[in-house]
């Protein structure tokens, strides 16, 4: 039995399905396939840290341990982590706007994980920020369900590596 078993597909089932009433919507889908296009290659992330690095110059050793950080963490997820499991993608929408289809495995979803270290590292360098780090975090990881590029469960596995991986991050190298 694959660790992918009936309690993890009827998660990702019901899950899946708590979204179809917002596929097609207009407003739905602007925000979620912006958010999970914004952050292809972490470069939404990237661009706030640098913007805060420049506007704050304080916050510089933030965005040069936000563009390490995530470096690695790419490498991890997407080089290490994904080739374990080999988990299949969701079958795609029928008329969805287009979105770059990875070729990496589904499990666990790297937009989840690079928004969950991004975010607690951006708590980390401006802790006011945080509902707004933790909301654009969970918008781009539901936008990979809302998608069709991950199932559910991949993206609350991505959401739990990318939070170990941003507390591993402020431990190893703290501001």
């Amino acid at each position: 039995m694959s660790i992918f078993g009936d309690a993890v597909k009827r998660f990702d089932t019901s899950v899946d399905r708590a979204f179809d009433p917002l596929r097609g919507n207009g407003a739905a889908d602007g925000v979620f396939y912006n958010a999970s296009r914004a952050a292809e290659f972490s470069v939404c992330w990237h661009v706030l840290s640098i913007a805060g690095a420049v506007f704050v110059p304080a916050l510089r050793p933030h965005a040069k341990r936000m563009t390490i950080a995530l470096g690695v963490e790419s490498v991890l997820v997407n080089g290490m982590i994904k080739p374990i499991f080999k988990r299949e993608r969701p079958d795609l929408i029928d008329g969805a706007p287009h979105l770059r289809r990875p070729k990496t495995a589904s499990f666990p979803s790297g937009h989840a994980s690079s928004a969950a270290m991004a975010a607690s590292l951006l708590i980390d360098a401006v802790p006011r920020g945080k509902p707004l780090w933790v909301s654009a975090a969970a918008i781009v990881g539901t936008s990979r369900i809302h998608a069709r590029m991950h199932h559910g469960s991949d993206v609350a596995a991505g959401f739990a590596t990318g939070a170990a991986l941003g507390w591993a991050a402020r431990r190893i190298w703290p501001l």
